[in-house]
């Protein structure tokens, strides 16, 4: 296996790939039909295996405090992309991109990386493993329908909303998680 800078070539196997990792993740729905670009500098990396994209990680960085993250330890990289290949994983392949990206950080003057995940355990716990620390949450909420949907307001005259996502961070969790589906 190869570790390398993604090129434009790579666009198809990094899509794919992206998309077949996040299908069994809270990210399901995060559906791309081209690789993103980024307004500040970055570092994408893809595993390659046989010509065929395995693994990936995007990094955006700051070049000045608070571009990117939300942290205030110094320069920061926001990972917005790590996924492996359903057939590919649980062979360290996320690891070594992420120890990649660790070592590419440290050259570029970065003091942290910074990763938002959605409410998958394991996801999270793989992140404790590899020293990151839950900093910040929030419930995600999904609505739809009309009884979730009565909160939902809009000001244009004759646009409904019929579904909506939102964060919500309040003392009432359990009541937000019976209110909506």
């Amino acid at each position: 296996m190869e570790i390398k800078a993604y090129h434009p070539n790579d666009e198809k196997g990094w899509l794919q790939c992206r998309v077949l990792a996040f299908l069994s993740t809270a990210y399901y729905d995060n559906v791309l039909q081209e690789k993103e670009k980024y307004k500040h500098p970055s570092i994408e990396l893809v595993a390659i295996y046989q010509n065929k994209v395995v693994g990936l990680i995007d990094v955006e960085y700051e070049a000045e405090k608070n571009q990117v993250c939300t942290g205030e330890r110094g320069l920061g990289g926001m990972i917005w992309n790590l996924a492996v290949h359903p057939d590919y994983q649980r062979l360290q392949i996320g690891q070594q991109l992420l120890h990649r990206v660790e070592n590419l950080a440290i050259e570029k003057g970065l003091t942290y990386l910074e990763a938002w995940t959605r409410d998958d355990d394991w996801v999270v716990d793989w992140y404790k493993k590899n020293d990151f620390r839950p900093v910040y949450a929030y419930l995600h909420v999904f609505m739809e329908g009309k009884s979730e949907m009565q909160y939902v307001k809009s000001e244009v005259k004759a646009l409904r909303p019929v579904q909506a996502w939102a964060h919500y961070n309040g003392e009432n969790e359990e009541s937000i998680r019976q209110t909506f589906e």
